[in-house]
């Protein structure tokens, strides 16, 4: 019997990215990782936690993060020397699909008797189109919540039970015929799980392995790190594959399920313990309502704490709202997306608030205190034409006009890329949208990625935009925003410098693969894609930080972000997972 009984893989978005030429665009220049998208899904913490407390083994390796890291790893060599019970891959979002298929193939070639499972919302969309095509897949395990029936599925595989009565699973019968279990396990609450960094922390010291868990490739010298409020959302932004519609038909969740915010703020106070870093807030605190977002305050106000805490919204918060988190909270920040400074795109998106109503949000947190607020904004939107980008970054001007006392507020751009979210209203109906849809299939979205530019990688355009339009407009606005902000000394010359050097690369490779991609002969436009790959300089470095510095992106923190005393003590001791207790914690 094996050792581990699951080892959980996180993809590269390319599996063959350190040798296949390509330029993947700005499209992770506004989150931590690279466009590689190294960062693991949180909720393979959660499952780790969640199984090790019922007995199980597990073992995270962040597969995407080793490539990055050393050009000379070897992936097989990995996989062939590792023998778990089980071996479970992330399919959340479609960026990772083409690396998760190939290390479901890799697996199977060294281990073709072992069950491969892939999880996520995207696995979930398509669970039997996965099992019908992809043969070396063996599980799909649907929904938002795993936790429980992973751990049946593992169990009834260790016992030799058959499947037929786990919830929210699909697989193969002894027929080879595919078969789906009602998706019937929706949690009402996330009070049984946890995201335990302490657990984590120990899992590094176990199997000697800091890079296998590292969740994004800055993380030891930037320790930021997330909890979470809710699964699920009330709101309907079109293109989201998170949105109400989506999860109500794809994880049969009629509403969100909440984190006891008693629970949330204890998260949190575990954190500051052990890590001198910034905590980000996902999921807006006031979404499940006022009563919610003043529990989890009053107990943050119990225990103050100096790490900055970053609390994101889906709607401009109001003053109230804000005076209440600046009694409690020394250091906030804010993170809001408009997506469009033109409130007929931003309510065509699903985002039902006006400038006015952001504008006076803006104005209070800074009379509250906010250390930062960032602002999102997007490209590839509905009713949006490629002037209206370019407005978007005057509308940035005049609110850094209006606030320039302040210092602190952040704009930023990036576009809808690489996909459109399966499941996502604009998806299921691209042309009510004014959408038009270049791939829907997973094979189809699996090639894509093979593309050599993120032009073609792009799964749609829109009746206002063309593709060529969606990024040509990016690249500009990026141009115009980095500008703006060495205007505004947000950044220093010297950074807006690298990055404009940078952006101007990137649009000069673009046009020269738009040139090579139509050359007629398949043969000579590899050549000619290599040629342009092995020059001075690798088309990678054209999709990192091109329309602004990663560093833009940082929330303050401690010159010593760990409390290394703490964390040693922690790595000796037992701990109790932060789940729910009732004569602790009460009700929200």
């Amino acid at each position: 019997m094996s050792n581990i009984d699951l080892i959980l893989l996180h993809p590269p978005t390319l599996y063959d990215f350190r040798i296949h030429p390509g330029i993947h665009g700005p499209i992770s220049d506004v989150v931590p990782s690279t466009p590689i998208f190294e960062m693991y899904p949180i909720g393979f913490a959660s499952l780790s936690e969640y199984l090790e407390r019922h007995g199980l083994k597990v073992r995270i390796i962040n597969v995407a993060m080793k490539m990055l890291k050393d050009e000379k790893f070897d992936v097989e060599r990995l996989i062939q020397k590792n023998k778990p019970l089980i071996f479970g891959i992330d399919l959340h979002w479609m960026a990772h699909v083409q690396g998760a298929l190939a290390l479901a193939e890799i697996i199977k070639r060294f281990h073709p008797n072992t069950p491969v499972i892939l999880g996520g919302l995207s696995a979930t969309y398509y669970h039997e189109e996965i099992l019908r095509q992809y043969p070396f897949i063996d599980f799909v395990m649907r929904g938002d919540s795993t936790e429980k029936p992973l751990l049946q599925l593992i169990q009834a595989i260790k016992a030799g039970k058959d499947f037929k009565n786990i919830p929210n699973l699909t697989y193969r019968d002894e027929k080879k015929e595919i078969q789906v279990n009602p998706l019937t396990h929706v949690p009402e609450n996330l009070d049984e799980i946890t995201i335990d960094y302490p657990h984590i922390m120990k899992k590094v010291v176990r199997y000697v392995d800091p890079t296998g868990y590292q969740p994004f490739i800055d993380w030891y010298t930037y320790p930021v790190t997330a909890v979470f409020t809710c699964r699920g959302c009330l709101h309907s932004c079109k293109t989201c594959g998170g949105s109400a519609q989506t999860f109500r038909k794809m994880a049969n969740r009629r509403k969100p399920a909440y984190r006891n915010p008693k629970l949330l703020a204890q998260d949190i106070f575990n954190i500051s313990d052990h890590l001198h870093a910034p905590v980000m807030i996902i999921g807006d605190i006031f979404q499940a309502g006022e009563e919610y977002g003043s529990t989890f305050l009053r107990e943050m106000k119990r225990k103050p704490i100096s790490n900055h805490i970053a609390f994101e919204f889906f709607t401009p918060p109001s003053r109230t709202q804000l005076e209440r988190i600046a009694e409690s909270i020394s250091n906030f920040n804010i993170e809001i997306s408009p997506e469009s400074h033109d409130e007929e795109v931003r309510r065509a998106f699903g985002r039902p608030y006006n400038n006015e109503s952001l504008e006076r949000m803006l104005k209070d947190a800074i009379d509250f205190g906010s250390k930062r607020i960032d602002l999102f904004f997007m490209t590839g939107l509905p009713k949006q034409t490629y002037q209206s980008v370019l407005d978007t970054v005057e509308y940035c001007r005049t609110l850094l006009e209006r606030f320039r006392y302040y210092h602190k507020l952040f704009p930023f751009i990036s576009p809808l890329a690489p996909f459109l979210d399966p499941g996502s209203l604009v998806f299921e109906t691209p042309e009510k949208y004014g959408y038009r849809l270049f791939y829907r299939t997973v094979e189809e979205h699996r090639q894509a990625l093979l593309a050599p530019s993120w032009k073609y990688i792009l799964n749609y355009e829109t009746e206002w935009m063309n593709r060529d339009e969606i990024v040509y407009s990016t690249y500009e606005a990026g141009k115009r925003l980095n500008r703006l902000k060495a205007e505004f000394d947000l950044i220093d010359p010297k950074t807006a410098e690298s990055v404009e050097i940078r952006l101007e690369g990137a649009v000069r490779v673009m046009k020269e693969i738009d040139r090579i991609m139509i050359l007629p002969d398949l043969r000579e436009r590899e050549i000619a894609l290599k040629s342009i790959s092995s020059g001075r300089l690798s088309l990678q470095h054209y999709s990192m930080s091109t329309i602004c510095e990663k560093k833009e992106l940082e929330w303050p923190t401690r010159f010593i972000r760990m409390n290394f005393i703490k964390i040693l003590k922690t790595l000796l001791a037992r701990r109790k997972p932060n789940v729910f207790n009732p004569s602790s914690t009460g009700t929200p």
